[in-house]
Order: C-alpha cells, then sequence, then structure tokens
C-alpha cells in the first residue's frame, strides 16, 4: 500500500538533480535536511485517510525551511504538534538564510496565523489532524543571492516546468492516499494546483480556497482568523 513516506521519498529524491538559474542563486530542500522532521510530522498526522486536505504553495524561509513540518512555525511544531528535534544543513547554505532548526528564533507569520487559528478551534493537534491534513505543493525554497525569498512565479518557466510536474505527481499520490472529501488551497496557487491534480485522478472533491495569511496580504493582516474561518464554514470544512 503507497502511504505518504513514500510519496514525500520519491519527490525528494526527483528533485535533487534540478538546476535552477539566475534569479535563483540558493535552493533548499527540507525534505533533505529536515527529512527526520518531515516524517515525525508525516507518522503522526498523516495515517489513515482525511476528510480535508489543506494545501499550500512552498516553504517560508522561517517555517518548514527551519523545521520541515509545512507552514511550521517553530513554537506550533514544538508546542502544540510535539514535534521537535536535530535538524540538518542544506549544502549549500546562504550566509543569509541558515537553517537552526528549532532553535530558529525568528517566526514565519504564516504558519503562527495558521496552525494559530486551529489550535484556538483544536486544543489538541491530534483532534485537528483525526480529519484534516495540511500540506504544501512544492517543498523546495528558492533565494537570490541578496537571501531575498523568491516565489515559484519568479522562477522561469523552463526551469520550473519539471519542478511542477514532480510536484503534481506528488500531489496525484496524496489525493489517492487520504482520499479527501473537500480540498482547500490555502491561497489561490495551491487552488488550482488541487483543481488540476483532482481532475487528473478523478477525485470528485469539492475544491475551494481561503485567504492566503502571508503578511504580505494587507487583506490578511485585517482580521486574517476571521475571515478564514467564515470562509472554512461556508466551504463546509467546519
Amino acid at each position: 500500500m503507497p502511504n505518504l513516506l513514500d510519496a514525500a521519498d520519491k519527490l525528494r529524491k526527483q528533485l535533487r538533480s534540478l538546476a535552477f538559474p539566475d534569479p535563483v542563486s540558493h535552493t533548499y530542500n527540507p525534505l533533505d535536511y529536515a527529512w527526520e522532521r518531515h516524517c515525525d510530522y508525516l507518522t503522526r498526522f498523516g495515517a489513515g485517510t482525511k476528510q480535508v486536505l489543506m494545501l499550500g504553495m512552498n516553504p517560508g524561509p522561517f517555517g518548514m525551511a527551519q523545521t520541515g513540518v509545512p507552514f511550521g512555525e517553530i513554537s506550533a511544531v514544538r508546542e502544540w504538534m510535539r514535534i521537535s528535534g536535530p535538524v540538518g544543513k542544506p549544502d549549500p547554505e546562504h550566509p543569509k538564510r541558515p537553517i537552526m532548526g528549532f532553535e530558529c528564533e525568528r517566526s514565519e507569520v504564516s504558519g503562527r496565523r495558521l496552525w494559530g487559528l486551529f489550535a484556538q478551534r483544536f486544543p489538541r493537534a491530534g483532534d485537528f489532524f483525526k480529519n484534516h491534513f495540511v500540506a504544501n505543493f512544492c517543498p523546495l525554497v528558492w533565494m537570490k543571492d541578496t537571501g531575498a525569498n523568491l516565489t515559484p512565479d519568479k522562477i522561469s518557466a523552463e526551469a520550473i516546468a519539471p519542478v511542477n510536474e514532480a510536484c503534481q505527481e506528488h500531489l496525484r499520490a496524496v489525493l489517492q492516499i487520504l482520499k479527501p472529501q473537500l480540498l482547500v488551497g490555502v491561497g489561490s496557487y495551491a487552488q488550482k494546483q488541487l483543481a488540476t491534480a483532482a481532475e487528473e485522478v478523478g477525485c470528485t472533491a469539492s475544491v475551494g480556497r481561503i485567504l492566503h495569511p502571508s503578511p504580505a496580504s494587507p487583506a490578511a493582516n485585517r482580521d486574517w482568523a476571521g475571515t478564514a474561518t467564515r470562509q472554512l464554514e461556508e466551504l463546509g470544512v467546519w
């Protein structure tokens, strides 16, 4: 029987050989250097089927890049999920974007907002993950030579094509493993990827989205939790 660990292992190996042109200076893959913590997340919370699958885009520099957990804001992962432990280093590592693992003192706002909302509604992480699961479409983090983060839309079409192909294959596997009834993109990019994968595998789950919690979004800085809660209620998730 295929499982999330096998699917993630296949994805990380597929992405290892890829190279990216300017403006990309460094590429991090937390599925490699933070593999053990990612495995902790999958084995602890990804067993069985789920009613709801939520999907993000790719890691932030102070979330999954540090912990190996999607939207993995450190305190949420350590205190709510009870996941912690050693995290390795990418090679090469950008001097302005060091991987400190659970020693990192920066907090990812998107992850703090997302997991904070879920923890408020489900004080025990196990109660949330009984019916919900959160994944990222792509595990890679790209940086400019300045250390500034690059989102997938800033990568050339030719370079991003094999990434999207591998990540779509992985997402199709996740849908077939978890068999969700509701698909929720965290932002419009993730919603589009979910719709594409669902159509490919004949998944009849409804597809919707919630506002991305990024602080770069003015709308997200105006009561993101309230907006996301209303959207989840309208989608029938809550």
